[in-house]
């Protein structure tokens, strides 16, 4: 039921100047019409040297800004100037409840309370270790031979560690960023958040995903792994078991998988190729709210690229190969970013860690929000940027294949 906002910010408030019960405070999302100075922002408390303070961290597209603010009226001024803003989505957690505020495009707020089974104990630590999302000791690590039997990471598997702990911290956000601006609904054990991992080979992000958002994050997850090969399928089906996941693996083709019902969460890590720009084009079919996609290598454009004369005055990003290829990663990832937001998703393409196959650091983050792209000028400016340079984007042709031009 809606409520007033401003009675809700107050109790917010209060919540958020309880430095004996807060865990932290999220604001992120916008309201209708606005848009706030950060895309998100937290708070909580740490012990100084010089006492308890309230922590804030706003985050820009590119970093985190973090201030400290001592307790009474500093740490109120910090509050009410943060309530201040026009953010959509307000996440309160205290020790013994989880408070979700959505702001109604009518500018009213609806509230969700979920008590807590147990009281937590908030962490008040400010120069903390780097928090690992999978510890070196955990059995996921264990069975994909990361670790050893002892928990510890094997020499020459701290790349692969490195790589896993990269991509949660990634889905962390998006996940969390996701269910706060309301854009993916919040699972049950009855209808459990469908996630699929195409192109999964041997399915370390995925099984990680699944330990992370099943056991870290305390989500219910229905997971499902394609890929071609038989062996992959035999292999993580008899991981699974040993870890006592519930999960499905197929055979089959990306362009061809069979998922019902359709995934609300949808992975492609180094999907070969315009293997890519299939999960693209299946994460869209689906309407999938989340799509997480790492393309690995982008021989397409780049021998398109060779064929076509090169618009003027570009003819130096084409001359030499080396900087052919890297200038045709770059086309082809930012065309790919056009054409799902044509399709109604908010695309960020960002820092990725190199994986051991490939040295392709890019991930591709799409969130479906239903909006149009802001009139014609998207669409104008994919049309100018394939016509001057000669392109066929492959994700185009499966898009239109599918009725969805």
């Amino acid at each position: 039921m809606a409520q007033p906002l401003t009675d809700v910010l107050e109790q917010v408030r209060g919540m958020a100047l309880d430095p004996a019960t807060l865990v932290r405070v999220v604001a992120a999302g916008r309201q209708k019409g606005a848009r706030p100075p950060w895309r998100r922002v937290e708070l909580r408390y740490v012990d100084l040297k010089a006492g308890r303070h309230l922590q804030l961290t706003a985050y820009d597209d590119t970093q985190a800004h973090t201030s400290n603010h001592p307790l009474g009226e500093p740490a109120a001024r910090a509050v009410d100037d943060l309530l201040g803003q026009p953010f959509g989505n307000w996440h309160v957690d205290t020790v013994t409840a989880s408070h979700q505020v959505r702001v109604t495009k009518k500018g009213d707020a609806h509230v969700h309370t979920r008590s807590r089974a147990e009281v937590v104990v908030a962490d008040r630590e400010h120069d903390r270790e780097k928090r690992r999302l999978l510890p070196e000791g955990d059995p996921v690590l264990a069975a994909l031979g990361i670790a050893d039997d002892r928990g510890r990471i094997k020499p020459s598997r701290q790349a692969k560690y490195r790589q896993v702990e990269e991509f949660l911290r990634i889905l962390e956000a998006s996940v969390s960023d996701a269910l706060e601006q309301g854009h993916l609904r919040r699972p049950t054990p009855e209808d459990p958040l469908r996630v699929v991992d195409l192109g999964c080979g041997n399915a370390y992000l995925t099984f990680a995903a699944h330990r992370y958002l099943a056991d870290v994050r305390g989500l219910p997850v229905r997971l499902v792994g394609v890929d071609v090969k038989q062996q992959s399928r035999d292999h993580n089906t008899r991981v699974a078991a040993d870890l006592g996941i519930t999960a499905d693996f197929v055979v089959g083709s990306i362009a061809d998988a069979e998922v019902d019902p359709a995934p609300e969460v949808v992975l492609a890590l180094h999907a070969c190729d315009t293997a890519t720009d299939e999960a693209l084009a299946r994460a869209v079919e689906w309407e999938a709210t989340l799509v997480l996609a790492a393309p690995c290598c982008h021989h397409d454009i780049a021998a398109q690229l060779r064929r076509s004369e090169t618009p003027a005055p570009y003819s130096m990003l084409t001359r030499h190969g080396i900087l052919r290829e890297r200038f045709a990663d770059t086309l082809t990832d930012a065309v790919r970013a056009s054409l799902l937001r044509l399709q109604g998703y908010r695309v960020e393409v960002m820092q990725f860690v190199e994986s051991r196959h490939t040295p392709r650091n890019t991930l591709v983050r799409a969130t479906r929000t239903g909006e149009p792209p802001g009139g014609g000028a998207v669409r104008e400016e994919y049309d100018e940027l394939v016509r001057s340079w000669g392109i066929a984007p492959r994700l185009a042709e499966l898009l239109e294949r599918d009725g969805r031009a």
